[in-house]
């Protein structure tokens, strides 16, 4: 790099402006040598001057991208025609199980469903939304899986602490699954 220093905020701006991912802070200092403090002190001063631009500075995922405005959705999509890339309601469904119930094995995820996840589950594994995390120890070794940083990204999510808070249900009882107990003459 030339000896003339480049401001931060600059510097922040650029990379940022070129990253296909959040950057994190740790990211940030390695590649532009300066302290996280500064850099946290600068991130905070951009988002606040970009909070009313047609893009935001975000903190997604572990890190900071930039991102558009979400009530301009409609026309970037105008401009770029994109194809879908919605989601099933079969891979939300997976997706939500792996989520809430990570790390699961397909076995689990089956059981909940009462179907087979196997093809759905792929599309999420192709699609980067979810991932192997490991093996469970127990005969068969079946693998674990888990989400992604892009599964964070993609649901504008911070951490998996961010995911709103799953209904309280009712347990089923035998009668339940049938009807009321007034179907039963009960």
């Amino acid at each position: 790099m030339d000896d003339a220093k480049v401001p931060l905020r600059k510097l922040l701006e650029a990379l940022l402006f070129v990253a296909w991912e959040p950057l994190s802070l740790k990211r940030l200092a390695e590649v532009t040598g300066a302290e996280k403090r500064d850099i946290a002190a600068v991130l905070a001063e951009m988002q606040a001057d970009f909070a009313e631009a047609g893009f935001q500075l975000a903190e997604i995922a572990g890190g900071w991208q930039f991102l558009t405005d979400k009530e301009l959705a409609p026309y970037i999509e105008k401009l770029y025609n994109p194809r879908s890339q919605q989601l099933s309601k079969a891979a939300l469904e997976t997706l939500a199980i792996v989520a809430y119930h990570q790390p699961v094995t397909r076995l689990e995820i089956d059981n909940i469903r009462q179907v087979k996840s196997d093809a759905v589950l792929g599309k999420l594994l192709e699609k980067s939304l979810v991932k192997e995390v490991g093996r469970l120890e127990s005969p068969g070794r079946p693998i674990l899986y888990g989400t992604t940083r892009e599964f964070l990204a993609a649901f504008d999510l911070k951490t998996l602490s961010d995911l709103p808070e799953l209904p309280e249900q009712e347990e089923p009882n035998e009668l339940s699954l049938f009807g009321g107990a007034e179907d039963f003459g009960v």
